[in-house]
C-alpha cells in the first residue's frame, strides 16, 4: 500500500522557494541535509496522484495542485508578492476556488479551497 507520494523539484539553491513554500503557504521543514529540503506539515492527507489532458476550463496542467483552507488570502498574499498569476482566482463548476501561480522555480502551481 501507498504510504504518501512526494513531489521532487530539482534546483541549485535550496532557499529559493522559502518566501513562496514557507513564508505564503506557511510550510515547515521537515528535514534539511543540506542537498534536499522537504517542507510540509504534521496535517494528514489522502494519497493522490492526477493525469490530465488539460488542467480544467482548457487551462494548462499545473505542476502541483496544493489546496488550502483560506485561498483568497494566499492569492491576495501571492499577489502583494509579486509572484505570477497564470489564472486569476475563479470559482469552478466543479465545486472549487482556485488559481494558477508560478512558484520561484518556473512550475505552475493550482492553489485551491473547496466550496
Amino acid at each position: 500500500m501507498v504510504k504518501r507520494i512526494v513531489a521532487n523539484i530539482k534546483t541549485s539553491d535550496l532557499t529559493k522557494g522559502n518566501h513562496f513554500y514557507q513564508d505564503i503557504l506557511e510550510l515547515d521543514v521537515l528535514m534539511d541535509h543540506g542537498w534536499i529540503k522537504t517542507l510540509g506539515t504534521d496535517e494528514e492527507a489522502k494519497v493522490q496522484i492526477s493525469f490530465a489532458e488539460q488542467g480544467g476550463n482548457n487551462t494548462e496542467v499545473p505542476d502541483l495542485s496544493i489546496e488550502v483552507d483560506n485561498v483568497d488570502e494566499i492569492y491576495d498574499k501571492m499577489r502583494q508578492a509579486g509572484f505570477e498569476i497564470t489564472y486569476e482566482i475563479t470559482n469552478e463548476d466543479w465545486g472549487v476556488r482556485r488559481f494558477f501561480v508560478k512558484d520561484p522555480f518556473g512550475k505552475v502551481i493550482n492553489i485551491l479551497s473547496h466550496q
